[in-house]
């Protein structure tokens, strides 16, 4: 249930599956729910000014049932895209949620 999506400006990312493998297993620690719930999307290429700036940038969102630290995940994932990506940390945006289990479906049912 845990998820992490990923959308860049940049173009590219030199090896993009090695990237979400980080980022999945990176989610499963730090919420401490078993990594085969996690989900890691990645887009690129995507259409963003930041700071009135076409510089590179990213938005982050992590939601998943309860286990969300905001304050704890945000040095992480930053720190993880930007070295993958070559984006500066205050060029990136994280938004987490903390979703009702009965809000998030899965298998044909919901969690709650």
């Amino acid at each position: 249930m845990p998820l992490i999506n990923v959308r860049t400006s940049v173009s590219s990312i030199e090896n993009p599956e090695l990237l979400l493998r980080e980022l999945s297993r990176e989610l499963a620690v730090t919420t401490g729910k078993p990594e085969k719930y996690v989900m890691a999307l990645l887009e690129t290429d995507v259409p963003m000014l930041f700071s009135g700036s076409k510089d590179p940038s990213c938005y982050i969102e992590i939601k998943s049932i309860g286990a969300i630290k905001p304050s704890d995940m945000s040095e992480v994932f930053c720190r993880i895209v930007s070295s993958k990506t070559g984006i500066p940390s205050n060029r990136i945006y994280i938004r987490f949620e903390d979703i009702p289990a009965k809000d998030w479906g899965w298998d044909g049912r919901t969690f709650g």
